[in-house]
């Protein structure tokens, strides 16, 4: 089945050289070329298509676009300087396969990832220096693996085909509801609004790590409707809101169910200049979507996981969809088994309240800490409550991360920390394996999932195993 409906996708694929032969072992082990060799020797403009070589270095100097029936594929270790606030327009098939030793890299050559204090207005990471990868609703597939995404989110100058508006700020944008969206082992570093929006397909987002995303808002995986999937074993740190969300706008079938476990959210939430209490900070269920929210690890984070409810035209936040159907990817929207951290204030939200918009999560007794019994009986979800007992307890005890740590405002970037557990930590085996992830995605080493990773063991991206997020 998964064969067929990679041909389904596929259908004009061009294997070239050795690859051609139809021996799988043989295919997934060399380098693929699909069509011509793109060439090097000059700036690339206009429509492309063929194969980026592998450790090459490449300069666009406007916009591209890969029209629709073609297929761009980059190897390993290529190097992509995107100049003159250009866009990469993807009408067709776009495939990355870098290596964990040799990855490709997106860029805008002019900027300097930066470590330290991160503010909004002076850190260069949050104003774009090239538009982003835009993909339209014939672009049936899109499979990113070790790739690089730095400093995109300039802001759309043109309207390539039906959907975004002209100034989007989005490092990728994703429009097919029949299409597949893979992104697995890669990076973004940098984005003035959501590092990723969907408005459908079927996708797996997994073990991926986001810095610096968002400038006075945005998200990480922003899911709109029509799209279903994962996202797993991801790390998050200093998104300017949520790192994961699920939200149905658009009245695009089928309706969006997004699981959402083993990531690990670190200091996000804080740049969102919105109403406080209109927006969240780590993961988010709202707008009659569906989702999972178990298994993650959430230190100093602004609000914990929310799930929406109520009508708020200001916020334009609405109820999530907190229906039974058993024949949904989801059936039934649930949380739980999540480990919170917060100094300062931060644990009077680890259960967001109704500040500016009505919630309807549930505390938890299978959190860290166990919420339904801190808050008691007589608790009404959505009232405002005192957490701060709780301020500086329950240290995941990550292998090089400080805590307590102030800074949390400030800091959105790796720096050097180690966000791997250490052998004392409280997050090592309460993670909950009794659900299933969505497997609506073909697996393949090339033109498709790595493999759809169930829930691990421990909470948080990273497992003790050595599996989760590699980076």
């Amino acid at each position: 089945m998964r064969k067929l409906l990679l041909l389904s996708v596929l259908p004009a694929m061009i294997f070239a050289g050795s690859s051609c032969k139809k021996s799988k072992t043989t295919v997934s082990a060399a380098q693929i070329t699909i069509g011509q060799t793109i060439s090097s020797g000059s700036p690339l403009c206009g429509a492309i298509k063929g194969t980026f070589k592998a450790d090459s270095t490449y300069t666009v100097s406007c916009d591209i676009t890969v029209n629709a029936g073609d297929t761009v594929l980059i190897q390993k270790g290529v190097t992509i300087k995107m100049t003159n606030t250009a866009a990469f327009v993807v009408n067709g098939t776009f495939i990355s396969l870098g290596t964990k030793a040799a990855p490709v890299t997106i860029t805008d050559p002019t900027r300097v990832k930066t470590t330290g204090s991160s503010l909004y207005g002076v850190d260069s990471a949050y104003v774009g220096g090239w538009q982003g990868v835009y993909c339209g609703p014939t672009c049936g597939l899109f499979v990113a693996k070790f790739t690089h995404f730095d400093f995109a989110g300039a802001g759309l100058k043109n309207i390539p085909f039906p959907g975004p508006a002209l100034k989007d700020n989005y490092t990728i944008y994703y429009g097919n509801t029949a299409g597949y969206f893979v992104m697995e082992d890669s990076w973004i570093y940098g984005a003035k609004d959501d590092a990723v929006r969907f408005y459908g397909g079927k996708v797996n987002i997994m073990r991926n790590t986001l810095e610096k995303c968002g400038g006075n808002g945005g998200d990480g995986f922003n899911a709109k409707g029509g799209t279903q999937g994962n996202m797993a074993y991801n790390l998050f740190v200093g998104n300017a809101t949520n790192g994961t969300k699920s939200a149905n706008d658009g009245g695009i079938n089928p309706e969006c169910m997004i699981t959402m476990y083993n990531n690990t959210y670190v200091n996000c939430g804080h740049r969102n200049t919105g109403a406080f209490g209109a927006r969240g900070g780590c993961a988010e269920v709202e707008n009659q979507s569906k989702g999972l929210v178990y298994n993650n690890i959430i230190v100093n984070c602004r609000f914990g996981y929310r799930i929406a409810g109520g009508n708020s035209v200001t916020a334009k936040v609405y109820h999530a969809d907190t229906t039974s159907n058993a024949a949904d990817p989801i059936p039934m929207t649930a949380y739980g088994y999540n480990l919170m951290y917060g100094d300062d204030s931060l644990p009077n939200q680890f259960v967001p309240t109704n500040v500016a918009q009505a919630v309807i999560t549930h505390p938890q007794s299978t959190d860290i800490p166990d919420m339904k019994t801190f808050l008691g009986t007589s608790y009404t979800y959505g009232f405002q409550y005192d957490g701060s007992s709780l301020a500086g307890k329950n240290d995941p005890k990550f292998v090089n991360y400080p805590l307590p740590n102030h800074n949390y405002q400030t800091q959105s970037s790796i720096d050097g920390y180690d966000f791997h557990l250490s052998t004392t930590s409280p997050a090592i085996g309460k993670g909950y394996q009794s659900f299933s992830p969505i497997t609506l995605v073909p697996v393949d080493p090339n033109f498709g999932s790595s493999g759809i990773t169930g829930p691990g063991k421990d909470l948080g991206c990273y497992q003790v195993d050595g599996s989760g997020n590699v980076h």
